[in-house]
């Protein structure tokens, strides 16, 4: 009886974490597509500068 005990206990526990993984997956895809929400609604996507970056490399001598 022991064992049965033991593996119901451990089936409520796995299904208790996959319940809880569900949820902070659902929380994090509501986050992204608010601020994907967000970002469409402000004003057009404005660059901070218009200038290029420095070159990665340095000119060859």
């Amino acid at each position: 009886m022991y064992e049965y005990e033991m593996q119901q206990m451990r089936t409520a526990d796995l299904i208790r974490r996959a319940e809880h993984e569900r949820r902070v997956r659902e929380a994090a895809q509501a986050r992204r597509a608010a601020r994907r929400e967000a970002a469409e609604g402000s004003a057009e996507h404005e660059s901070h500068s218009r200038r290029f970056r420095r070159p990665r490399f340095a000119r060859a001598a």
